[in-house]
């Protein structure tokens, strides 16, 4: 385990007990183009001692493979899909049909300023939901996957709940710092 995981007390896991089977998320691109803005969901996965399985595969240039992927997903121990894609941005919703795993789809910002991308991903029919997050925002879609996870997996819960405390806690320290700039004034 990393760092971050040391700090936590594992006191929960049985004698001799391990994680040894570490949950599993694909990432899913449209285009290696969106890989720049798809790193910082590949670290927070990596951070949460999550394993990411990283993929470009288009829902319009490739459907057959699109849909193949997503109808083997589970039987790969793929647990949580998360789908980035711009401009037209079928693929969460193209996966999503073809499985019961949960989806979560990132906007990516390309055209209009990602507001067609938004608009595709969130607008699903009923039946077919694709989770969404904000444009671009990767890392949010990574800590989705870990709270839908931490229902297996308890180690996650511990890992959200110092993530949070170390939030507040760089928030308290801007606070602090706003404060005394303020002050000087």
């Amino acid at each position: 385990m990393n760092d971050f995981l040391s700090a936590f007390d594992f006191s929960n896991l049985q004698k001799g007990m391990t994680i040894m089977n570490k949950p599993k998320v694909a990432l899913i691109m449209g285009s290696d183009s969106d890989f720049e803005k798809l790193k910082g969901c590949v670290s927070k996965l990596k951070e949460f001692e999550i394993e990411v399985d990283v993929n470009v595969i288009s829902a319009h240039r490739t459907p057959d493979k699109a849909a193949e992927f997503a109808k083997n997903a589970e039987n790969n121990g793929i647990e949580v899909i998360i789908c980035a894609a711009g401009m037209a941005a079928h693929l969460g919703g193209v996966i999503a049909a073809h499985t019961v795993v949960p989806v979560i789809g990132i906007p990516i910002k390309s055209t209009l300023d990602g507001m067609d991308a938004l608009l595709a991903t969130v607008q699903m029919p009923p039946g077919i939901p694709v989770a969404t997050v904000g444009i671009d925002n990767g890392k949010n879609a990574a800590i989705l996957a870990a709270q839908i996870l931490s229902v297996k997996y308890d180690y996650l819960k511990d890992a959200l709940k110092a993530a949070k405390i170390k939030m507040v806690e760089g928030v308290e320290k801007k606070n602090e710092k706003v404060k005394q700039l303020a002050a000087e004034l």
